[in-house]
């Protein structure tokens, strides 16, 4: 079968189709396809395997056509996918047929760092406000865009039709920021700060913890040096002792504790 695509129903020109609802996982490996389907595009490419598809977005072939079945998207026998479509398809379910406006709160060096990051532009979204409460960086220029004060959020959040915000403060002040946006309209939040935030229903929270993220690529670094390191047998039959006196099965007391 060939793939289909958006647009309205048969005799209903104009006519907006539904959205599939599609599973959380789904969601999250979409954008993974639509990177590589770009870097694709870039180099040439006009059509694609859901093998070689699969293989530029990092999961197996059968997940990545499971995934893109959801979306009415099936490919065609013999010559893959049409890459194009394929990146139509994919930027209309993600809603980045229109360029989406961001407001980022926070710029300090991780905010600096955002509000000048080039590939926002190119993947959907504009960088539309930026603010701070501190006033020795209200009115500093970053990128185009002047900085204002939080004061003014509910402002500039209405006049730019602002849906989406991104926190880059500190973890004490990112619970008040979280609360403002919500109060100017903002039902999406980015959270970069350290910390679980508090929202209403309706709004979306994505957490982004650079840490976090660190602590787990840690622990695989642990585990490979314990294991490269551990004897072949031992007096506890090749359990390590941890922290706390238990083995490293984390079911049972060490010995004589």
């Amino acid at each position: 079968m060939s793939q289909q695509r958006p647009g309205g129903q048969s005799g209903q020109p104009g006519a907006v189709p539904a959205l599939p609802d599609l599973p959380e996982a789904t969601v999250a490996r979409l954008p993974e396809y639509l990177r590589a389907l770009h870097n694709l595009a870039e180099t040439g490419h006009d059509t694609v395997s859901s093998e070689g598809l699969a293989a530029a977005a990092g999961v197996n072939s059968a997940k990545l056509r499971k995934d893109l079945s959801h979306l009415g998207s099936y490919g065609t026998r013999g010559v893959g996918y049409d890459v194009a479509l394929l990146i139509e398809q994919i930027e209309y379910v993600l809603g980045l047929t229109q360029r989406r406006a961001v407001a980022l709160v926070g710029v300090g060096n991780l905010g600096h760092a955002l509000a000048g990051y080039a590939g926002f532009a190119t993947r959907g979204f504009r960088i539309a406000a930026l603010f701070d409460a501190d006033p020795s960086r209200v009115g500093e220029q970053i990128s185009g865009l002047v900085v204002r004060h939080i004061e003014d959020l509910a402002e500039i959040a209405a006049a730019e039709s602002i849906a989406i915000g991104v926190i880059a403060t500190p973890a004490a002040a990112a619970q008040s920021v979280a609360d403002q946006l919500v109060a100017a309209g903002v039902t999406s939040i980015l959270n970069f700060a350290p910390c679980v935030l508090s929202v209403p229903e309706g709004v979306d929270v994505r957490k982004v913890d650079l840490a976090i993220e660190l602590q787990i690529l840690s622990f695989h670094e642990h585990r490979k040096a314990s294991l490269t390191s551990l004897p072949a047998t031992g007096p506890t039959g090749g359990l390590t002792a941890l922290p706390g006196g238990l083995s490293a099965t984390g079911t049972e007391e060490a010995v004589g504790t």
